[in-house]
Parts: C-alpha cells; sequence; structure tokens
C-alpha cells in the first residue's frame, strides 16, 4: 500500500528539522537528572504544557488567588495529568482505538465548556467523520514516516478540522503530545512544544492555516515549524532537569549523561 504521508517527509527541510528535534529530544532524556528522576521532570514538563495550551486556547495561564482554575485551564490541566509521564493507559487506548483515546481527551478538556451530552462527541458531519477514520486508520499502521512528520499531521488535522467545536487545540497539542510518546521519540513526555507555540503563536496560527490549505509551502511550514517546536521543547525540558533541586554546577553545565 502507498504511505499517505510518504511525500510529506520530503518537502524541503522537513527531515532535516526533524532530525534535530530527535536529538535535542535524545540530550533532555540523557539528562543525568532524568536518569532516574525523570517523574519530576514529567510533572513539571505537564505542567507547563498545560499552562501554554491554555493561553492557546484563550485561557488563562495561571490559577486564580484562591487557587482555582478557569474552565480551559482546568481542562488542559486534567489533560496533562492523564498523559503525564507516557500514562500508561492512556497510551494503551491510543494504540488500539486512537479515536477513543480522542474522545476521552476531549472529555477532560471541555468538561467544564460543553454539555455532557457533547463530551468526547465529533460534530455529526460526514466530513468530519471522514476525516477523524483516515486519521484513525493513518495512526494504527497506515504510515512509515518519522515521529515527527506524524505528530505534525495529527495536531494540524486536529487543529484544523476542530472536529468537536470545544477545546479542539487542547486536544490537538495533547494527541501531538501523545503521538511522541507513543512513538518512542519523547517517552517521558518531557518535552515542551507547548511553551513555544504559545510565544509563536502568531506563527503559529497562520502555519495551521498554511497546513489547512493543503498547498507544498503550508505543508512544508507547518511541519517545520512543528519540528522546531519539538527542538525548542527540548531545551525547555533541559532547563527543567537543570533547575532540579540537587543538580550540581558540573551536572548543569555537562546537560548529556555520559555516552
Amino acid at each position: 500500500m502507498t504511505d499517505p504521508l510518504a511525500p510529506l517527509a520530503q518537502l524541503s527541510g522537513v527531515a532535516d528539522a526533524g532530525e534535530q528535534a530527535r536529538e535535542a529530544l535524545g540530550r533532555a532524556h540523557r539528562h543525568r537528572t532524568n536518569l532516574r528522576g525523570w517523574p519530576a521532570s514529567a510533572a513539571e514538563a505537564a505542567l507547563r504544557a498545560a499552562r501554554a495550551s491554555s493561553v492557546l486556547d484563550g485561557g488563562s495561564l495561571q490559577l486564580s488567588d484562591d487557587g482555582t482554575a478557569e474552565p480551559v485551564l482546568a481542562g488542559a490541566l486534567r489533560v496533562a495529568e492523564a498523559l503525564e509521564g507516557g500514562a500508561t493507559s492512556l497510551i494503551g487506548v491510543w494504540q488500539r482505538a486512537p479515536l477513543q483515546a480522542i474522545a476521552r481527551l476531549h472529555a477532560l478538556a471541555a468538561a467544564d465548556l460543553a454539555d455532557e451530552d457533547h463530551l468526547g462527541r465529533p460534530r455529526a458531519d460526514v466530513e468530519v467523520s471522514r476525516r477523524l477514520s483516515l486519521l484513525a486508520d493513518i495512526v494504527t499502521g497506515g504510515t512509515r514516516v518519522a515521529a515527527p512528520v506524524l505528530a505534525a499531521v495529527v495536531h494540524g488535522e486536529l487543529l484544523t478540522l476542530a472536529p468537536f467545536g470545544t477545546a479542539d487545540g487542547v486536544v490537538a497539542r495533547a494527541v501531538s503530545r501523545l503521538v511522541t510518546i507513543t512513538s518512542g521519540l519523547d517517552p517521558h513526555g518531557l518535552g515542551v512544544p507547548e511553551v513555544y507555540w504559545m510565544r509563536q503563536s502568531g506563527e503559529y496560527r497562520a502555519a495551521a492555516r498554511g497546513f489547512a490549505s493543503g498547498t507544498p509551502e503550508g505543508l512544508t511550514a507547518w511541519l517545520v515549524l512543528s519540528s522546531r517546536a519539538l527542538h525548542a521543547g527540548a531545551r525547555e525540558a533541559l532547563s527543567i532537569a537543570q533547575a532540579t533541586p540537587g543538580t550540581s554546577p558540573q551536572q548543569r553545565e555537562a546537560g548529556d549523561a555520559p555516552k
């Protein structure tokens, strides 16, 4: 069978950007702090990812003074907790029934934003159903492209399709994170690409429109931006590891574990 995503991997600069992201995430995972202390790093990464993803969907960056979270942030935090450190239960669902995993993520993200009857239920639209079905086929063995490309495609498709009508951005970014975890690109979820997307929100939204256009230029821009965010997210992961209490100055300077 022809791989429907194979042409995307051949677009100019895509493979190189993906490889740079892979190398950067590898360095983050090899940092001395993360060899055994990765759960603490993963927890901080999940928190930063949730806050940034909330902002991108119009929510808050911080809890209120009384410690509560407004609806968008609350949903993003629930999603982050479900994915933190590569949570095995959701990974299992994703690998055997990706649409069920997406529905579960939406139920968490939109619990305070939508009626219960609409949680985890995509819009009743033939085109939405067709594209979600195609997406499920692709992630369950329908492609052999590198993980950075697959994560970008799944992210872009859910972001631009907006299948639920609420919390679609939070869900799309969470599914992208799920792909990087399950593929082994970022198995512990240490990277925080969401911070890059938040800081470059104008470029992020413009690139998403380019992805939706389907033009070679638009697709290239989105795929390269996604890998650039993964690379920046790896640097964020290193900063988390280097700030961990007990990390020595030598460890902070060295970054990587011995080869």
